[in-house]
């Protein structure tokens, strides 16, 4: 499965909002190449301003254990919740234990600095996980358009 793949899909959700930062677009240079995924059906950022999904495509200065700079290496980042994180990992979110290779592809595993508040990630879904993906930032978008409704009460 392909990065383009997955954000033409999450284009089609409904109320979904994908930011692509790239040069000209006013955000940060270390943010171009990446995808941002929000429920936002006005077409602007949630005043909140938490995706529920990325895209990244490099090492940032404080998350480089999945080994993202090399050619043809991105990771798809989801917020799941706590309960979703144990099903997917069999792991409480935050509790120590072994630390597993967030190098791995085609896997999903904790996310190696947000796992903790119950986001996963897989490096370069393929066949194992791409519906997987798929399936996870539907359910992540359907959890945010619920709680940007609740707000709204």
């Amino acid at each position: 499965m392909s990065m383009e793949q997955i954000i033409a899909a999450v284009r089609g959700f409904d109320g979904a909002l994908v930011l692509t930062p790239g040069p000209g677009s006013g955000f940060p240079e270390l943010a171009w190449g990446d995808a941002f995924f929000y429920y936002a059906p006005d077409g602007r950022v949630p005043r909140h301003g938490q995706p529920y999904g990325t895209i990244v495509t490099k090492d940032y200065p404080d998350d480089t254990a999945s080994d993202l700079d090399p050619p043809g290496r991105w990771r798809v980042n989801v917020q799941v919740g706590r309960a979703g994180f144990r099903r997917l990992t069999g792991r409480t979110p935050g509790a120590a234990g072994s630390r597993p290779d967030y190098a791995v592809a085609d896997t999903v595993l904790p996310h190696p600095v947000y796992g903790a508040l119950g986001w996963v990630c897989v490096v370069v879904p393929g066949e194992r996980t791409g519906d997987t993906v798929l399936r996870l930032l539907r359910e992540a978008h359907d959890a945010a358009r619920d709680r940007a409704a609740r707000r709204s009460r």
